[in-house]
């Protein structure tokens, strides 16, 4: 699964790595975004815009928004076929640029790791995303990361991934028209280009947004192959 993750880049820097304009007014970096926030993310419809949708799916059928607090992961293995994200799939896709994600290994106790690639280079999960209509008429985007099994890097720190596109990729995924061939991209990203350390608990709480989070890496308890 994945429940938390940072996204810190400089805005112009945004717009180089993703080819998108960036309304400075909304954006800041976030070192631990958490589930029902505002977020950033690009979407099929509108690829050279960040914009920011609620982290939870709730699916444009769904009689109550909390449903979202169950759905901020959807499992690649059935995505096509389930009724809560087989429509997304199809037609709402998106990417949600991350600069690293956080995952908690059971050793006794459970300790939270920073999740990144070996070179620090920012990156994009697959997404997927759907617009829901409040009783009162509001609308309101939300989105979920899709999930996968777990490389050998992950393997020693928990049984579930978040997809990581190639960044070659990210286009063809927020490609407007349907494409069953999608499924060949929600696969493990190479364990080999991914390194992971321990921080600390102030990652618990969705409250802490600061970047202590993140930690230093500690060579003699950093995890990479």
């Amino acid at each position: 699964m994945c429940g938390r993750f940072s996204f810190v880049m400089e805005d112009e820097l945004i717009r180089e790595r993703f080819g998108i304009r960036v309304r400075t007014a909304i954006y800041k970096a976030r070192y631990n975004c958490s589930p029902t926030q505002n977020l950033a993310v690009i979407t099929n419809l509108a690829p050279d815009t960040l914009q920011f949708f609620r982290w939870g799916l709730v699916p444009s059928w769904a009689k109550e928004l909390s449903i979202g607090n169950k759905m901020i992961n959807a499992r690649a293995e059935g995505i096509a076929e389930k009724p809560s994200f087989r429509t997304s799939f199809r037609n709402r896709r998106c990417l949600v640029p991350a600069t690293g994600f956080f995952e908690w290994r059971r050793n006794g106790k459970k300790t939270p790791y920073n999740v990144r690639l070996k070179n620090s280079a920012p990156f994009c999960f697959a997404g997927l995303w759907d617009e829901w209509t409040a009783p009162d008429g509001m609308r309101i985007n939300t989105f979920s990361i899709v999930t996968t099994t777990p490389n050998d890097l992950m393997k020693r720190i928990h049984d579930r991934m978040p997809v990581i596109l190639r960044q070659e990729d990210e286009g063809r995924w927020i490609n407007p028209q349907p494409d069953p061939s999608l499924l060949s991209l929600l696969v493990p990203y190479p364990a080999e280009m991914m390194e992971a350390y321990p921080v600390s608990n102030l990652v618990n709480s969705p409250s802490n947004d600061v970047p202590e989070i993140l930690g230093t890496p500690d060579d003699h308890l950093l995890f990479k192959d």
